[in-house]
């Protein structure tokens, strides 16, 4: 069972809350004490924040912010409909309903929904889960990304039980499992990354997730790999697009295009 620190008293029915909601144990600071990172509330929200720090060292702190930062950046400045993930999930006039069914901290949901798509999110990692809604319900109190988080509906659960075409069906899915990746890349890695990572580990049963998603999309599956790693469950896409780091490769089931009436 994973762990939550709550950092401050009067927020202790909050953490009560959280902890009934994603299986969470309370512990008391001193597991900040420990090395790694740990789910940690205060009045700023839910964080991941590095334990064992240095003395007169700040603690490393990760946040999921839809407000500000580089996922502001992004939503402002990122490029629109002409980024590589616009094109690989199809989006035009038409705006694709969509789901992400490994959406980690949720910034290609949020992208997406920033674009127009509706966005159902899966993601089964607790503290994941929880750090991403606790970004969305921040999120909705600002005026410019109400509207955005409006169009995204989390689910705390695996896309391995989720995806399942009675109950849940999109014009397309979007596979971003946690690929391998090598010492050089993890060592060039940002740091929020590292502390995901660290929480997450490998998605080693993500192959499994192909021909669910399949049968869950109307027009198409998405899955993000690493530019070089070979396809999921090795089945070859219909195209692929190929970035500098990443690729999206594309299994084509239908036209994005709206539904015939």
């Amino acid at each position: 069972m994973k762990s939550l620190v709550c950092l401050q008293p009067q927020l202790s029915a909050r953490a009560e809350a959280l902890a009934a909601e994603f299986a969470l144990q309370l512990s008391d600071e001193a597991l900040l004490q420990q090395p790694g990172f740990h789910l940690c509330l205060d009045d700023s929200g839910l964080s991941l924040q590095q334990g064992a720090a240095r003395p007169g060292k700040k603690r490393l702190q990760v946040q999921v912010d839809f407000v500000s930062g580089a996922v502001a950046h992004r939503r402002k400045f990122g490029g629109g409909q002409g980024q590589d993930i616009a094109r690989a999930i199809g989006i035009s006039a038409y705006k694709p309903t969509v789901i992400d069914a490994t959406a980690g901290l949720g910034r290609d949901s949020f992208v997406l929904a920033s674009l127009g798509c509706r966005v159902t999110a899966f993601e089964r990692q607790p503290v994941i889960a929880a750090l991403f809604q606790d970004g969305l319900e921040r999120g909705l109190q600002d005026d410019e990304c109400h509207d955005i988080i409006q169009r995204i509906e989390l689910h705390h659960g695996s896309g391995h039980d989720l995806l399942q075409p009675q109950r849940f069906t999109a014009d397309v899915v979007y596979l971003d499992p946690m690929f391998e990746h090598d010492e050089k890349a993890r060592a060039q890695v940002k740091k929020d990354m590292q502390a995901f990572r660290e929480v997450v580990g490998q998605d080693d049963d993500a192959d499994d997730l192909l021909q669910r998603a399949l049968a869950c999309a109307r027009c198409r599956v998405v899955v993000k790999r690493a530019r070089k790693a070979r396809p999921l469950a090795d089945q070859p896409p219909t195209y692929s697009l190929t970035g500098k780091a990443n690729r999206f490769d594309i299994y084509v089931n239908a036209k994005v295009a709206a539904p015939a009436e």
